[in-house]
């Protein structure tokens, strides 16, 4: 049997089908690039030794 092409997709159809396709890996980055900018913030507060408020010598 051939597959009969019902024609073109409807407007909400291919902005349903682009979301499904490329939704996944939008929230993906999104949820990088957070936890990046967290670590970094994380990372600056608790100075270059891994010590909170900076090194040992500064105490």
């Amino acid at each position: 049997m051939i597959l009969l092409h019902l024609g073109a997709l409807h407007p909400a159809e291919k902005a349903l089908t682009l979301v499904l396709a490329f939704g996944p890996f939008l929230v993906l980055a999104a949820v990088v690039w957070v936890r990046r900018r967290q670590d970094a913030r994380a990372e600056q507060l608790e100075g270059p030794d891994g010590l909170e408020g900076g090194s040992q010598a500064e105490r």
